[in-house]
């Protein structure tokens, strides 16, 4: 996949690429990074792990993530769009979720949301966006599992538009 991911992103027009993630913690931008010559289409990655972060780097709905403990489809579409103005990147990933079970919270298994936003001429939209069960995982499989996911969407995504 790290061979398709770097072809399909420097296809002309060339593409920039930013994460931002929460529930995977990092786990995106080490694979993005582990791509060799990542650095021509990867500008980089926020880890935004508790609410004021996401909203103070990401814009996100301070009222709508307190309500939902920054874990919805909401929270990773907004994160992802203001991924797009943080970095100034053509497209970002985003994640949010729970990577283990959180029983004072009602989550029995892990989960996590993720959003693909592209910057448009009429501003950044989301292309995808979905949810990942993560049902007997432990925290680093269900990280790396959402990382892997969420990476072949990319691919996927990138496959099609480039056709």
């Amino acid at each position: 996949m790290s061979l398709e991911l770097k072809e399909l992103m420097l296809r002309t027009p060339r593409l920039t690429l930013a994460v931002v993630e929460s529930m995977t913690c990092g786990w995106l931008q080490a694979r993005i990074g582990a791509v060799s010559g990542a650095s021509e289409f990867f500008l980089g990655g926020l880890t935004a792990y508790e609410l004021e972060q996401k909203v103070r780097h990401l814009g996100v709905d301070r009222a709508h993530a307190a309500a939902v403990n920054a874990v919805s489809l909401a929270v990773a579409e907004q994160m992802a769009i203001g991924g797009c103005t943080f970095f100034k990147s053509d497209l970002v990933l985003s994640t949010t979720g729970y990577a283990e079970a959180w029983p004072e919270q009602k989550v029995a298994e892990p989960f996590a949301f993720w959003a693909l936003a592209q910057v448009r001429p009429a501003g950044a939209v989301i292309v995808q966006s979905g949810r990942i069960e993560c049902a007997g995982a432990n925290r680093v499989q269900a990280q790396q599992r959402v990382a892997d996911v969420v990476l072949s969407e990319l691919v996927t995504y990138l496959g099609k538009l480039r056709e």
